[in-house]
């Protein structure tokens, strides 16, 4: 069972948790999400013998933040030394892959491996994005200018939950009053935070990324993103990329019976290749 931590840095209390033995996996959330969205993950890892973490990063959960400049890679650095975690295969969700990606490059003695989910990549070009698409973001940022969180929430969830081209309401129940709790904060809290420092951008050096790369992605997430995928996988040098069908932005927390066997599967690979 995963235990509570608290973090004090540089103003903050980052929150998180953290729970079994062995190899260190760290789960870095999408934007639209905290940490919750790895429980799946978290508990399957543990019960297979690796060390597991999850924290809600600045706006988002459980984790308290002042409006002052901050770095997410500065604050995940905090978060490994007070757990006394040397080195860890990182596991990143869309920003949460961006940042992994960040680490990497200005860590690679503590980087084992990467799982990039519908990653991210600091300093990529905007998106062309289609018509169709472009609509609903519209709709979205007339929601934000009004400040109405909550349809913001709700295009939100038809965008990264079901997928832009697919109906609204494709996933539902539990999943989908999760993802509502978690975008809701962070879209509150998010808010509230306006002084994040740039960092150097990663997409023209991710070549010099050495650690063995599993790239997964839903086949019904943005089609940029899909594409992205196909490209990273040309970009690293030891990469295996996967496409989840019937799955958008979140394959994780939409279908772990499918996610958590390949991410066992790359670990297996990882841990053995760490043990010779």
């Amino acid at each position: 069972m995963a235990t509570r931590f608290e973090v004090n840095f540089d103003g903050a209390t980052l929150v998180g948790e953290s729970g079994g033995f062995g190899m260190p996996v760290v789960f870095l959330h999408p934007g639209v999400a905290d940490r919750r969205v790895w429980r799946s993950q978290m508990d399957a890892l543990a019960g297979a013998g690796y060390h597991v973490v999850a924290y809600d990063r600045r706006g988002h959960g459980e984790t308290v933040a002042p409006d002052e400049p901050f770095d997410h890679l500065v604050d995940l650095e905090a978060v490994l030394d007070q757990l006394g975690i040397h080195a860890a295969v990182f596991v990143g969700g869309s920003m949460g892959g961006a940042l992994a990606i960040d680490f990497a490059i200005e860590n690679p003695g503590r980087t084992i491996g990467l799982v990039l989910v519908g990653t991210a990549v600091s300093g990529e070009d905007e998106p062309d994005l289609p018509d169709d698409i472009a609509v609903i973001l519209d709709a979205a940022e007339y929601a934000a200018e009004r400040e109405n969180w909550d349809g913001v929430n709700r295009i939100a969830a038809h965008m990264w939950l079901d997928g832009p081209l697919s109906h609204q309401g494709r996933v539902d129940g539990g999943v989908r009053d999760l993802f509502l709790e978690m975008n809701g904060t962070a879209l509150r809290k998010g808010a509230e935070l306006t002084l994040e420092d740039e960092r150097e951008p990663a997409i023209d050096i991710l070549s010099t990324i050495t650690a063995p790369v599993l790239l997964m992605v839903g086949e019904l997430d943005f089609p940029h993103i899909v594409d992205r995928h196909n490209e990273l996988s040309d970009e690293f040098e030891n990469a295996f990329a996967v496409v989840l069908e019937g799955t958008a932005h979140l394959p994780n927390l939409e279908r772990p019976d499918l996610f958590n066997p390949l991410l066992l599967e790359f670990l297996s690979a990882v841990s053995g290749e760490v043990e010779e």
